[in-house]
């Protein structure tokens, strides 16, 4: 304990040391002028330390600046009465850690410019939102803007679950989240005004002062850019949409791998099948299981086997998602029907992995466990759960399969992959592209799914497996842009240090992803990606 303590106390201070020694640099470096004016926010991707996001946000900036960009940073400056990070499910008085945040933010941003806010209490805001259900806060609306809307994704993040509650935590975080929406509003609203900035960057635009930003920003016509971490380690997705859509262009010849491609893809899907891969500086399989024997022991009992895979409900996916299905458990009360009227065929249902992280405080409060136990779904001798912390391969049930079953997981398109239809209940980024069934009503899910199971055996065109190979390389290798050799892990898990480097580094000269940005920007690209030449030198 007393070492893993030192370890986080060193790298806080290595990072505050080397973050003193970069922006100087950059401010040093910072000589050209004229290529416009940026404002960038991020006020939910860290507290006291500095999270992936976080880096990749500075980062570009700093290559921002060095390309004569002038970058205005709007920061929160204890801003928010309660914000994403600093608040609590559990205890809704529980103030944010202001001084650690705005602390670490002077020590990113010294020698930049800086615009930062504060929180002032609106009373008559606070007098109408009070005495409001969850309902009413979520489609309410102040000062020409949907603040219940815009903040709703975040609320139902920070509570873990899809329904909210109407108990006083719910309540009154909800109305803490508003007013600071609001305030965010207020203030941007200014910098807009003052600065008329030609581009915007924000991260996620999801969570709510980033989705109030990115929202005005918009409404103004300003070309406004979100950024998600990447499917590669240590990478950044950057998108003029939003980038929890993760959504993806691809060009004729896109649509075709090359033999080079086809063998760096094969090299990926190796290490990512045997469970060996991260995100967002995450390793979310510990270990990796084949099919325990009490499943492998009914297979033989049942003319197929159909695999159901789930998402995790808070997620900001789902804000995408739910086009077909109100939420999730609406299309699985929708499956169990058809679990029930096909007692030939074994239904496996896999929770995320995710839903229920070990050692996180980012645990599901409304999971696909309690909608087992609630509808007795395991009960059916033709279902069999396999529960979020019990880490048996994905891809061992996708190799058992006649088709599978997902809301908007990638798995669906993994499954595409590795020759098996699939049907996706839930938008998903590559849903556009048909190579998955994606049903436009409740009754077409069901009219797909029942057309699956009496076929006989499920056929997926070849092309089909094609496209989503390309689609897969895409967004791992192409709009994934890298960042790493900036980085290293810091010793609280999800965070980063900054390694030691010469900022010049960060030119378009040195740097791709760098690259990548500015010529995104320059020919106003919707999603930036690396040149294929990247992997070729």
């Amino acid at each position: 304990m007393m070492l893993r303590d030192f370890k986080t106390r060193w790298d806080k201070w290595t990072n505050a040391f080397r973050l003193r020694s970069l922006t100087r640099q950059v401010a040093n470096a910072s000589t050209k002028t004229g290529a416009g004016t940026a404002v960038v926010f991020n006020a939910s991707t860290r507290l006291g330390n500095l999270s992936l996001n976080a880096a990749y946000s500075l980062l570009i900036s700093w290559g921002l600046r060095l390309e004569g960009w002038r970058v205005i940073h709007f920061v929160c400056q204890a801003g928010m009465s309660r914000c994403l990070l600093g608040s609590s499910q559990d205890d809704h008085t529980k103030a944010p850690p202001c001084q650690s945040c705005t602390a670490l933010s002077t020590r990113m941003y010294a020698g930049g410019e800086v615009v930062g806010y504060h929180f002032q209490h609106d009373e008559a805001l606070a007098g109408a939102l009070q005495g409001l259900t969850t309902a009413e806060l979520s489609s309410f609306e102040h000062d020409d803007l949907p603040l219940g809307a815009l903040v709703l994704p975040s609320i139902r993040w920070r509570m873990r679950r899809h329904h909210l509650e109407d108990d006083e935590p719910t309540l009154a975080l909800f109305r803490e989240f508003i007013q600071s929406a609001h305030r965010t509003a207020v203030e941007f609203r200014s910098v807009l005004e003052r600065e008329q900035p030609d581009l915007v960057l924000v991260f996620n635009g999801q969570m709510f002062p980033e989705a109030v930003v990115s929202y005005l920003a918009r409404q103004g016509g300003i070309r406004t850019l979100t950024h998600e971490t990447g499917y590669q380690p240590d990478t950044v997705y950057i998108t003029a949409e939003d980038a929890t859509a993760r959504k993806i262009y691809l060009t004729e010849a896109e649509r075709t791998l090359t033999p080079a491609q086809d063998r760096r893809l094969d090299e990926y899907l190796e290490q990512r099948f045997q469970g060996s891969f991260s995100m967002g500086g995450i390793q979310f399989w510990q270990e990796i299981k084949g099919l325990p024997p009490a499943v492998e022991g009914k297979l033989s009992y049942f003319e197929r086997v159909v695999p159901i895979f789930t998402n995790v409900i808070f997620d900001t996916s789902q804000a995408h998602a739910n086009r077909v299905y109100p939420h999730m458990f609406a299309w699985l009360d929708d499956t169990l029907e058809l679990v029930r009227q096909h007692p030939e065929t074994l239904f496996i249902l896999r929770a995320h992995p995710d839903e229920l992280r070990p050692n996180s405080r980012k645990q599901s409060r409304e999971t696909v466990r309690g909608w087992v136990e609630r509808t007795g779904a395991d009960s059916l001798p033709n279902l069999v759960y396999i529960d979020s912390l019990e880490f048996v391969s994905s891809y061992d049930l996708i190799a058992r399969a006649s088709f599978v079953l997902a809301y908007n997981s990638s798995v669906a398109l993994e499954a595409v992959m590795l020759g098996k239809p699939a049907v996706c209940a839930g938008w998903a980024w590559y849903a556009e592209y048909n190579i998955v069934t994606s049903p436009a009503t409740p009754e077409d899910y069901r009219q797909a799914v029942r057309g699956l199971l009496s076929a006989g055996e499920a056929h997926l065109p070849e092309e089909n497996r094609r496209l989503a190979r390309s689609l897969v390389y895409y967004q791992n290798f192409r709009a994934s842009l890298p960042f790493g050799h900036y980085l290293e892990p810091h010793a609280i898990r999800g965070y980063v240090r900054l390694l030691p480097f010469d900022v010049q580094q960060l030119s378009p000269q040195q740097d791709d992803a760098i690259q990548s940005i500015l010529n995104g920007i320059r020919d106003q690209a919707t999603v930036f990606t690396l040149p294929e030449e990247y992997y070729d030198n």
